[in-house]
This record gives structure tokens, sequence and C-alpha cells, in this order.
């Protein structure tokens, strides 16, 4: 992807979404690595097991999308139907949803029956499989997918598995993540900052320290924007997606615990306070709906918290206007949530799983595909500078182009995405070495069912809207906060929910070993 920041954002949005409809976790290692060494296609894929492809299909793929409707959508359609039909015989309706419609028209389409056959989850993955809308999908990988689980690392493959079944596929992409501090590089170099030596947040407060002190027009530093938190966008917990029971150090011999309740979370609030209190950070932090890049751009903040990846510094500096430099505060880290977090599956609407699985093979597998979903057609939407980098065509940019999405993280195997020019060469081989190397969750791979305890999960989810922002971003005092924080978490039912979290990972950890 072209832009981490949209990315986050999206992310950090279906966060919030997550936290209603408790979505999946999972991950282990395995001995396939195209999630983390293959960067090309697989040869000579075989689409079809013993299904006819003779007979044509009608296959309907939906995806949101996080910006106007691209104005050349059906041109991409007819051209993605001249790949689909001499490959799998099948053509393809194209089926983008505004992203705040997304679970609203999806939900309603799965519930009606409506026709579709392949679509993104982005959010409700175990509630969805809970309701029986998505297929399992072992026997169709097995068959019809061989592309995708021979690049897949099963690590990633079977992290989704609810019930030793397969639902979703993870898309390949940045499958960990890693939180640091992201900084203006020419307030940097004025002060001569060494970032080599920012490895924790006392770190960081030495820098902010500098920046209050000498240049006064400037921030020191805001959590990732549009409203999030602090450890929002710095997680030394695996939150087991909803962050209502963790596991801290993504270990704690597998205890799950109250977040809120620990000595660790208690010593990180009172230091964002501390930041707060001494005017380090943005002032609404707490209410700001105002983008991280935007703030940076318009000259009023010198840098903010986020989750990175390879390539991150470089893709914030041309979306913030500034060159960006970054301190890695975290290592490198893969969940269940970071891998589940984007995956595609076949609902059971479908009435062609096989030709569908077919489809999902071709978008791991067929780089002329997922260019053309990645960036458009060549010579209209991109120019090829080299093998395997592009520009816009002359006269064309991000706002006049009629297909500029930035959406290669969604669409199946990015590592066959062409680089945008001005991003690093080498950008997904690098990725897949993160992927590779990033500490593995001990949970990963486990999914929580929230069904037995909905009621349990509103109530607090009501709770945290009300007390997260203020405590997490310093603007309240946590000696007045907190407690009240936690009383009302416990009346509200975190303890039943934590029970029943380690219930089910207890369950869990007996079958996977």
């Amino acid at each position: 992807m072209r832009k981490r920041t949209k990315m986050i954002t999206i992310l950090l949005a279906m966060n919030m979404v997550t936290m209603l409809f408790t979505t999946a976790c999972g991950k282990d290692t395995g001995n396939h690595n195209a999630t983390s060494t293959s960067t090309t296609a697989s040869p000579n894929v075989s689409p079809s097991g013993n299904v006819d492809t003779k007979t044509p299909a009608e296959l309907t793929m939906a995806f949101p999308i996080f910006g106007a409707m691209p104005k050349d959508m059906n041109l991409i359609q007819n051209e993605v139907n001249k790949i689909t039909k001499a490959k799998i015989n099948a053509t393809v309706k194209l089926l983008p949803i505004s992203f705040g419609n997304w679970n609203q028209q999806t939900n309603l389409m799965m519930s009606s029956n409506d026709k579709l056959d392949v679509m993104l989850i982005l959010g409700g993955y175990v509630s969805q499989v809970a309701k029986g809308q998505l297929t399992s999908l072992d026997d169709l990988i097995m068959k019809y997918g061989k592309g995708i689980s021979s690049l897949l690392d099963p690590t990633y493959l079977n992290a989704p598995k609810i019930d030793g079944k397969i639902y979703g596929i993870a898309s390949i992409r940045d499958l960990a993540k890693n939180y640091g501090f992201t900084m203006r590089k020419d307030i940097v170099d004025k002060y001569n900052i060494d970032i080599s030596k920012m490895k924790t947040l006392d770190d960081v407060e030495s820098v902010l320290k500098i920046i209050k002190e000498k240049e006064p027009n400037l921030t020191p530093i805001a959590p990732g924007g549009n409203g999030n938190t602090f450890l929002q966008v710095y997680e030394p917990v695996d939150n087991l997606v909803d962050g209502f029971g963790v596991l801290p150090d993504y270990d704690n011999n597998m205890k799950v615990v109250n977040y809120q309740e620990t000595p660790e979370y208690a010593a990180l609030i009172k230091k964002f306070r501390s930041w707060y209190t001494a005017g380090y950070v943005l002032k609404d932090a707490a209410t700001s709906q105002t983008s991280t890049i935007d703030l940076v751009k318009s000259g009023k903040l010198f840098g903010y918290m986020a989750p990175m990846k390879p390539g991150f510094d470089a893709q914030e500096s041309r979306s913030t206007t500034f060159q960006m430099v970054t301190a890695q505060l975290l290592e490198p880290i893969a969940t269940t949530g970071t891998i589940t977090n984007v995956m595609w599956g076949i609902p059971r609407n479908t009435t062609n799983p096989e030709r569908a699985m077919m489809l999902l093979n071709l978008l791991y597998t067929d780089k002329e595909l997922i260019n053309l979903l990645d960036w458009g057609i060549e010579g209209k939407h991109y120019v090829k500078v080299s093998d395997n980098m592009i520009d816009f065509p002359q006269g064309v940019d991000a706002k006049s182009s009629g297909y500029y999405m930035e959406l290669g993280w969604m669409f199946g195997n990015q590592f066959l995405s062409y680089v945008f020019k001005g991003d690093d060469p080498d950008i997904w081989k690098k990725t897949a070495e993160f992927n590779k190397s990033a500490k593995k969750s001990k949970a990963l791979g486990y999914n929580f069912n929230a069904e037995p305890v909905k009621t349990e999960i509103t109530a607090v989810t009501n709770v945290v809207n009300q007390y997260q922002k203020g405590i997490e971003t310093g603007t309240l005092d946590p000696d007045k906060a907190l407690p009240d924080y936690l009383t009302k978490l416990k009346s509200a039912g975190i303890d039943k929910i934590i029970a029943e979290k380690q219930k089910q990972l207890d369950a869990w950890a007996k079958t996977n070993k």
C-alpha cells in the first residue's frame, strides 16, 4: 500500500466495530513463506479440481471503498472479466460499497440471501461464522486454492481457524505490527537528536521536552489521530481483539487479565498524564478528529505514535509533505488480530463455491489481475517506470485519476503489486522478512466467541467509550478517573467476560500446543 496511514485509520475504526462483533485471533509458524519469502506468483497453478469449467459462471465480489467511487470502475470490471473469463470461465461483477455502509449492507445481503460469492471480511468474523454466514474453506483451498496454500505461510493460513475450520483467508501484506514514534526530520536534525538511542517512552519524553522548550509553535506529540488514544497505537499486550481481557507481553502464561487493573496500565496512563500536564500532548487529543498527517502537514505537530512496518517513514513523508523519521519502541509482533483484520471469504449465499475459490486463487497468484485491481489500466491510470515500478501518466495525479484507491493491502497478494515511484523497490522483500521475523503472540490462532457474554460486551463497551479516550490521552487525571473507570467496568461485567475468554483460551490451548 502506498499510504500506510489510510490503512491505520481504517483498521483502528474497525477496532471499534470489532468491540461489538468481537472478531477472530490467530497465527502460528510453518514451513512455507509466501508471507515470509515469495513475492512472485506460483507457476502453472491449475484453477480447477474436478469441477467442469466449461459452463460459464457469474460471480459477485464485494469490497469496501474509503472515498468517492472511482469513475472508471466499470472499465476496471471489463478488464477483470477478460482475465477471469480466459482463466476460470467466469465473469465478475465488482460490488464496491462505501465503508460507512459496509457492515449494514453486507449483513443485509447475507441475511437476505442476495447473490454474493466473494467478499472482504473486515470485522465481525467470529460473529459471521457463528451465524453460519461464511463457507468453510478447507476443502475448497485443497482443491481449487493451491496457489493460496503454497504462498501463504501455514501460520497465517491457519490463524483464522474456528473449531478447526478456516472461514477466511488473510490478504498477503504486513501481517505484524511494529509500534514506534514518527518525527519531522528537519526538527530532529536541527537539535541533533539521535533517534538510534530512542528505545523507550522515557527516551521519547526527553525529546518531547526539547521540542516543548525550543519549538513553542509545535505540539510535541499526538496519539494516532482521528480521536485515537496512545494505547491504541502503542500496545505492549495482546488485546485478544477487543481489549476486554488481555495477555500482557503477548504471553503472561496464557492468563487473561483486566488490563486496566494492572500496574503496567496505571504506570502508562500516569506517564501520558505527565506529558499532557507538561504541555507535550495535543490539547484536544481526546476529542480531535484531525489526522496526525494533517496536523504535521499544517506545521502544528512534531510527531506521533503509530503502528509501523517497512517503508513507513517514506510513506509518511509523502503524506505529510515533510521528511519523516521513525524510532521503533516495541519489537514487531503478530497476533490473530493483525492477521484476521483483513481477509477474504466466501459467503454461504454463493451458488458456486468452487468457482468462487478459483477467483480467490487468482487474487493471490495472478499478477496481471492484482495490478489491475490495485492500480488500474496501464497507460490510462499508470505507466511503467521499470519492470516493477510505476508512476502516474503525464498530466494525471491522485485527484484526477479515474481509478486510484490505494487498496493494495486489501486485494489478495500485495507482494505481486507494482511499487509506486518513490517507494523502496525492495519493499515487498522487506515486508516478507518483517512477517517472518516478527514475534508471535502465544495466543496466535485463538478466536474468542463473544456470544455467551454479548450483554456484558455491550455494557463494557459503553463504559470504555466513556473513559478510554480521556484517560489514555492524558486528558483526565488517572488518580481520580481510574478508580471510577474500574468500578464501572466491574459493574458492567468485565470479570464475566474475562472468565469466559479464559475458559475458551484454555480449551484452545489444549488442542494447539
